[in-house]
């Protein structure tokens, strides 16, 4: 099992900030260090000091760490075309030496787009799906050779397909729960399945439809299975309900939806994951300032996995 750092920038922080937690994320032994690419704060978060923007700060990222994993868990479909995206994630990549993981979904938080003017269209999912043909489509294309694409929403006609990434393929990563398209669309383009935020049962019954999905599309290759968990550790309870109100949660809560409590009760719910096939992590840490709280998961976390 390994575990990656995930982090929600629109909630507030700025670009130092996230390095902090990027440097922590590589010096503590962590695989990866993720974030989410949204542009508006949710809940009672105020978003000061305003959002950053997820390429730009992977770009950053890219060059100011040596070992770490980066991506999205998800970039959003809706904020960007697909042309433009292939070539941001390939030469981010480069940028990297190869460590880049593109996290692509539909797109669904409609405020954001109201604020910041981009369109948020009805067919979220049949755009979604071209993407993913155009954005993985471009990268696969040999050098020298053209691209066409002629959907419905999207069209390319002689694209060189440029630049590369280092990677071949650049993982994808697919997530969600839903029971038909999702799983289709994982089985067909993804590296990586993610559940975000279900218990240990729905994200099993999830994971069994991706399975068959893949079976049923004649992969041979396996996929990644994985989760998102929103973590909160301390040595005793006290520390504990302290992290735990410092975003806003309850420990009862959090034990329930996602990994908090003692680093021994924590490493256990860790195996119930596991068992049903999850061989990663990301570990959604909501207060960013709190580098001791990463300090602990990995001395008596991940040491015991």
């Amino acid at each position: 099992m390994k575990l990656r750092i995930f982090t929600e920038p629109q909630q507030g922080a700025d670009y130092d900030t996230l390095l902090a937690v990027a440097k922590a994320t590589e010096d503590l032994g962590f695989d990866a260090f993720f974030r989410s690419d949204h542009y508006l704060a949710m809940g009672d978060s105020d978003g000061l000091p305003g959002p950053t923007d997820a390429w730009i700060t992977l770009a950053g990222l890219a060059r100011e760490t040596e070992r770490i994993r980066l991506g999205t868990l998800v970039t959003a479909a809706t904020f960007r075309l697909p042309g433009p995206l292939a070539i941001q994630v390939a030469q981010v990549d480069q940028m990297s030496g190869g460590r880049i993981e593109l996290g692509l979904g539909s797109g669904w938080f409609a405020s954001e787009h109201a604020a910041y003017g981009i369109p948020f269209p009805a067919d979220k999912f049949a755009r979604f799906e071209e993407q993913l043909a155009i954005v993985t489509g471009l990268w696969a294309t040999e050098v020298g050779a053209k691209f066409d694409f002629d959907g419905e929403h999207y069209q390319l006609k002689d694209s060189p397909a440029l630049p590369k990434p280092v990677q071949n393929p650049v993982p994808v990563i697919i997530g969600g729960t839903g029971p038909k398209r999702t799983p289709r669309l994982a089985a067909r383009y993804a590296s990586e399945f993610n559940v975000p935020f279900h218990s240990v049962e729905d994200s099993a019954r999830s994971f069994d439809r991706v399975r068959a999905a893949a079976a049923a599309h004649g992969r041979t290759d396996e996929l990644v299975y994985s989760n998102a968990l929103v973590v909160c550790v301390g040595d005793n309870d006290a520390e504990v309900a302290r992290r735990a109100a410092a975003i806003g949660r309850e420990v009862a809560e959090l034990k329930t939806n996602g990994l908090a409590g003692s680093p021994a009760e924590v490493v256990d719910k860790i195996g119930r994951y596991a068992e049903i096939g999850s061989s990663r992590l990301y570990l959604q840490v909501l207060d960013l300032q709190d580098l001791d709280h990463l300090e602990l998961i990995s001395a008596k976390v991940q040491s015991q996995l």
